[in-house]
């Protein structure tokens, strides 16, 4: 068994970047739109991060959702795409993901994002939700909504390596999105990973809650019967990994020690790319503030390698899955890949 996974990148900003695709409020579902719009430029991008290579890549699902579908239009669906036709787009994506890692074998993880990241604007970075979802239970409704979509896809479970529940903001959608994932049984045998990200500068979750919150609700039996595989930080600075890395090994040695956890999960680490840029959600773009601009930064995959070979030296994480979020390029990933693999 490999003791560190590689992991691909920014998908979106890619796309953007360097294949020129926009995204605004008529692509209610990002970069997922491509399913329906050009999954051959989709395709195209994934294989620029299979070819690094890498050891997992992502599905374009991470902003999929029925209201998504819904408010896209095209000549096919002038209304909107019901919720009926929505699984041959996820059957695009599962394919999509298989044609561009089938070269050099690597395993394809599902990509789920939070509710967050189906508003208008994004609120992954403010957790702040409308009243119809801002209950543990309305996000039960939700997410396995959305999860029952994928449970039409055929074969979806041996075609998949690894579920990935990202970014999420808030210690109630981390408990919902496990009981979602208790009520489709097609993706019962899937290892999964959850993500939080870690925005401001005290250490927490834009809920306000603690990295020992996220983790014993990640982590605790007693609240789902599906428990994750991994666990980890994405779409968070890279320099602030290292701090929050010692207080999630604290607090899982805690989770040890009380007979909540009988081993330590996988790591799953996948920080942005930026060096000092914030996304401003209100002008949907990258900026970076007057302070940042003066800072001279670590190259960022030196800096995730300098974090991973702490964690792992001090841990005692199964295994390590890392790899970059928004603003990262397949020339970061392969990069990241040299660093830590070949030093």
């Amino acid at each position: 068994m490999k003791r560190i996974l590689i992991l691909d990148g920014g998908l979106g900003t890619c796309l953007e970047q360097k294949y020129n695709i926009r995204f605004d409020s008529s692509t209610p579902l990002w970069s997922s739109d491509l399913l329906v719009s050009n999954p051959s430029t989709l395709l195209e991008c994934q294989r620029d991060f299979a070819a690094v290579p890498v050891d997992v890549l992502l599905t374009a699902t991470y902003q999929v959702s029925v209201q998504g579908f819904a408010g896209t239009r095209t000549c096919e669906f002038p209304n909107g795409i019901p919720s009926l036709d929505i699984p041959k787009f996820l059957e695009t994506a599962v394919q999509v993901a298989e044609d561009a890692t089938r070269e050099h074998n690597g395993a394809v993880a599902l990509s789920f994002g939070p509710y967050g990241a189906c508003m208008t604007p994004s609120q992954e970075y403010g957790g702040r939700y409308d009243e119809a979802h801002d209950s543990q239970e309305a996000l039960c409704d939700w997410h396995r909504e959305r999860l029952g979509l994928f449970s039409r896809v055929q074969r979806l479970a041996s075609r998949v390596g690894y579920i990935a529940m990202e970014t999420i903001p808030r210690a109630d959608e981390i408990a919902s999105m496990r009981k979602a994932l208790d009520g489709v049984p097609e993706l019962a045998s899937v290892p999964f990973w959850m993500c939080c990200l870690y925005p401001g500068d005290n250490e927490c979750l834009p809920s306000g809650e603690s990295p020992e919150t996220a983790l014993r609700t990640m982590l605790d039996p007693r609240l789902a019967k599906s428990t994750p595989w991994g666990v980890g930080i994405n779409c968070t600075k890279v320099w602030k990994l290292t701090s929050l890395l010692k207080r999630y090994e604290s607090a899982l040695e805690m989770l040890v020690r009380e007979g909540t956890l009988r081993e330590w999960p996988a790591l799953v680490l996948y920080p942005d790319g930026t060096n000092g840029e914030v996304y401003n959600t209100v002008t949907q773009a990258w900026e970076v503030p007057d302070d940042a601009a003066r800072v001279t930064r670590v190259p960022w995959e030196e800096q995730l390698a300098e974090a991973v070979r702490g964690t792992e030296t001090r841990g005692k994480w199964k295994q390590i899955v890392v790899g970059g979020c928004c603003m990262t390029s397949s020339e970061d990933i392969s990069r990241l890949r040299r660093t830590l693999l070949t030093a």
